[in-house]
């Protein structure tokens, strides 16, 4: 019997179980075990089913009764090894991943493809290293709760827009703004002619950091426009517009600094001119209004988001979680307290406290003496995790790291390695280890280190948990 349609140029895995008489997570389990073969996958990772795919789906209901449920761990990830890792044509910037610049995030096609695989509907997924959201994004659209850990204030923020639902008394709300904002650009432009300002510059009543990076890295009237702007944020009249119109804020506060960009800490001038933080907040505003739209209209409000600002060495009190995907710090790579001070200062966010927090700091493993990190620093706060994550994810399940080498004091330091060794010691076993080579652009961090062409998928199970 064919189940598929002549001519369609595909359909998806929802639609395809639909046709065969059986439920979603049944196919799922059917692809994790092996007894249908993988379809292709589209730029963004999900599967696309052709009409040959769709009638081996169809023979193995027809003869499910004849198959057994429980397959080896090892057996139910053979799927995951015939995935093309690389997606290298994939898109990265849907739905809300693009609405605000995070270095050395890793693409959306990766979690999306683990979470289906290796959970089902319903189910917790966590990433304890959540940086902008990424995993937590993928697992909301996939019909999974999401539970996200970072020290760092500003990355728990833009996972909180990212994630987020918003009211249409919202998006009105945040219209308007955008249309304040381009308002004030073109007004500001006819300055000392007929003005609505009736002055030669744009002067701002609202408050500023008091702060000498704001003065070092900022051009007196971007200060000005810039205060104005987060006045305006603050004042938004719910949490949700607050927490979005920050987040378009922040997104532009390197663009109108005279820091080069958000992988380089030099100072250049950009020749910006007035209005421009009013001209780049309303595009950013808009874009990232447009995107959580589009989110809202997709994700189910049943499906939950939980964030905990805190460091993961601190071990935080979480619930259990079924699934864990996550790209803990290279060590030695980046500051990410460095790049974003600007942006923390301009949000009331204590960075002194979180550069202390900081896992893999390239100024903490740059020192030298003895107050610098080292490779046992990075096997001791490792150990720290695993310890943790041992009573933190269901036993049996399984815990996904992502992750390149790294080059400290001059040597190269294989991680993921490091990363399975210190797991074993608490009780989780590697089950498969998968190199997948990134696209030049991506994760480019200090020159001194140099960019970082591999990383490696690793998969952990937690053979000791405490809780089934």
């Amino acid at each position: 019997m064919q189940v598929y349609a002549a001519g369609m140029q595909g359909m998806n895995t929802a639609q395809v179980a639909k046709l065969a008489g059986v439920h979603k997570d049944t196919l799922l389990r059917w692809l994790r075990q092996g007894l249908v073969p993988e379809p292709q996958r589209d730029r963004r990772g999900w599967r696309i089913f052709s009409s040959e795919d769709a009638d081996k789906v169809n023979s193995v209901a027809e003869h499910s009764a004849s198959y057994t449920v429980d397959r080896p761990a090892a057996r139910s990830l053979s799927s995951l090894g015939k995935i093309d890792w690389d997606f290298r044509e994939a898109k990265t910037t849907y739905l809300t991943h693009g609405i605000h610049p995070y270095p050395a995030k890793y693409i959306p096609q990766i979690p999306n493809a683990l979470i289906q695989e290796l959970s089902s509907v319903g189910e917790v997924v966590g990433d304890i290293f959540c940086g902008s959201g990424t995993t937590l994004v993928e697992s909301l659209t996939l019909k999974r709760h999401a539970v996200g850990v970072d020290a760092n204030p500003l990355a728990c923020l833009i996972t909180q827009a990212k994630t987020q639902r918003i009211s249409e008394n919202d998006r009105e709300y945040l219209s308007i703004l955008i249309e304040k904002a381009n308002r004030f650009a073109a007004e500001i432009s006819n300055m000392g002619n007929d003005s609505l300002f009736k002055r030669t510059a744009f002067t701002s009543s609202f408050a500023r950091p008091d702060h000498k990076a704001v003065t070092f890295w900022y051009d007196a009237f971007i200060v000005e426009e810039l205060a104005e702007i987060l006045h305006w944020v603050e004042t938004a009249p719910t949490a949700q517009a607050i927490c979005l119109g920050k987040i378009a804020f922040s997104a532009i506060l390197v663009s109108v600094s005279k820091q080069d960009s958000d992988t380089r800490y030099v100072r250049r001038e950009k020749k910006l001119t007035q209005g421009d933080a009013f001209r780049k907040f309303a595009f950013s505003l808009k874009s990232a209004l447009n995107a959580s739209i589009e989110f809202t209209d997709l994700v189910e409000e049943r499906f939950s988001c939980k964030i905990f600002e805190s460091s993961v060495l601190d071990r935080p009190k979480i619930e259990l979680l079924d699934l864990v995907v996550c790209s803990p710090p290279y060590p030695n790579a980046y500051s990410y307290h460095l790049y974003h001070m600007t942006r923390m200062v301009w949000l009331g966010m204590d960075q002194p406290l979180f550069k202390r927090e900081e896992i893999g700091s390239h100024r903490k493993y740059g020192k030298t003496g003895p107050s610098g990190a080292t490779v046992e620093t990075f096997k001791s706060e490792m150990s720290t995790v695993f310890a943790w994550l041992q009573s933190s994810l269901r036993r049996g399940r399984f815990a996904c790291f992502i992750i390149g080498n790294s080059t400290i004091k001059g040597k190269l330091v294989d991680n993921a390695s490091l990363i399975s060794e210190e797991a074993k010691r608490h009780g989780f076993t590697e089950v498969l280890r998968v190199s997948r080579r990134m696209k030049d652009t991506q994760k480019a961090f200090n020159p001194a280190i140099g960019k970082i062409k591999t990383e490696e998928l690793l998969i952990l199970e937690n053979t000791k948990g405490l809780y089934a």
